[in-house]
């Protein structure tokens, strides 16, 4: 059986580790501060809000959150980032996603300064992450290399394979793996044979968005298995895109759904508010 990677006890070590670094910055007068801009009444995104500021809170990361009505123009929105993107007290701007129709969320993401782009969509932080200069890492696929070095395995020389080339998470991973000098693929829909290169894969990351998508033959026996997915399955139970019960004889290690990748990607947005602030104080 595998080993299970408990995310909520990783994201607690970095959160303690976030919250040190805030008080090592309040003793130089600084208080790192995120705002936090939700549009429309999506309870999805209204719980990943709230879960944003209270992680913020036991922190002591200073927050502000801005909750714009369904009708907001985009002109309304840009302006809100615009005022953000000056004010000295917030480091980091984070606009939740998904926006309500109409609004373009690709533009929203290019007027956030990119100091300030602690989500790091923006163009200029997606290149730097491309060169390996990063100053901010996707939250989640931060997160996934957390929860892989706790396991003890290294990255370096291992065969990687990503399922999903979202720009939000599978490239970004794959570029981060790649950093870590992992050899890695990508799969998506179009791929040929996917259980074949699946089982190629000593860490395997599915990051596609259905339900029980990974399944036994799809897994090398050994392989660590990190499952990003966020679905609900046929009874609307909270589950993974991994075949959880089917996988874990399996693998070495794998993580839950929930209880796994997800309480990491807040714990590192917390890391780069932090880092912001120290990028703009020029500390």
């Amino acid at each position: 059986m595998a080993n299970i990677i408990d995310g909520k006890a990783i994201s607690a070590q970095v959160k303690e580790h976030v919250k040190e670094e805030v008080h090592q910055l309040q003793a130089k007068g600084v208080q790192p501060g995120l705002a936090v801009v939700i549009v429309g009444d999506d309870p999805a995104s209204r719980i990943y809000v709230n879960n944003k500021k209270k992680a913020c809170a036991a922190t002591d990361i200073y927050s502000e959150e801005y909750a714009l009505p369904a009708s907001t123009t985009q002109e309304e929105l840009l302006e809100l980032i615009h005022t953000l993107n000056e004010k000295p007290e917030i480091h980091g701007i984070l606009v939740q996603s998904p926006l309500p129709k109409g609004l373009d969320e690709g533009l929203v993401v290019e007027h956030i300064d990119p100091n300030k782009d602690v989500d790091a969509f923006h163009a200029y932080n997606v290149g730097k992450i491309m060169q390996g200069k990063y100053t901010f890492l996707p939250c989640t696929p931060a997160g996934v290399i957390e929860l892989i070095r706790s396991t003890g395995v290294e990255i370096s020389g291992k065969r990687c394979v990503v399922i999903g080339r979202s720009d939000i998470v599978g490239k970004p991973m794959a570029m981060l793996l790649l950093h870590n000098n992992g050899t890695v693929t990508i799969c998506h829909s179009r791929t040929k044979d996917l259980p074949a290169v699946c089982r190629e894969a000593d860490i395997l990351v599915s990051a596609v968005g259905k339900a029980h998508f990974v399944t036994a033959d799809m897994v090398k026996p050994g392989a660590v298995v990190i499952d990003v997915g966020m679905n609900r399955d046929e009874n609307g139970k909270l589950c993974g895109d991994v075949d959880f019960a089917a996988v874990e004889p399996i693998a070495s290690y794998i993580t839950p759904v929930p209880g796994g990748v997800g309480p990491m990607t807040i714990a590192m947005l917390l890391k780069n508010t932090v880092a912001a602030a120290k990028l703009q104080r020029g500390l």
